[in-house]
């Protein structure tokens, strides 16, 4: 196991991260709303997280602030709402396994604010049927609905 790092060096490794670890993926212009996955930097197609965000890069240090690395291993007793909770710990599980942080895929962008509800759950949705394991509390109550085939 590494040694842990100072909250300087996690801050550091964040905003560098901010550069490599957030990706257009979408092939649209990049205006209004972004919808995002975060997943495992070793299998991008196992996504964990769906999302929507006005500025991707402030977002994914957002999520990585939230997550409060620099603290030791326990349960994110800041978060507080508990159904938010496992995206945290994921996180920090991910962080834990040789300082290791999300990526985030920008899968297309959406002009319209009032249309970017609807994208996040298709997108959410279009990950429930490829069999993601979404830490969404969104999936959590659309799961059942989803037809698998």
């Amino acid at each position: 196991m590494n040694a842990p790092l100072t909250k300087a060096e996690l801050a550091r490794r964040i905003r560098a991260a901010g550069v490599s670890h957030v990706v257009d993926a979408s092939e649209g212009r990049a205006a209004g709303a972004a919808i995002y996955t975060l997943a495992d930097p070793r299998d991008l197609a196992a996504v964990r997280y769906v999302g929507q965000t006005r500025a991707p890069r402030r977002r994914f240090a957002q999520h990585l602030a939230a997550a409060r690395l620099w603290l030791p291993d326990e349960i994110p007793w800041w978060i507080s709402s508990p159904r938010l909770r496992p995206l945290y710990e994921w996180i920090r599980e991910l962080h834990r396994d040789d300082f290791r942080l999300p990526v985030m895929v920008v899968a297309e962008w959406v002009e319209r604010a009032s249309d970017a509800r609807s994208a996040e759950r298709a997108l959410i949705e279009r990950c429930l049927r490829r069999g993601s394991a979404l830490l969404n509390v969104e999936a959590e109550r659309a799961g059942p609905q989803i037809p698998l085939f």
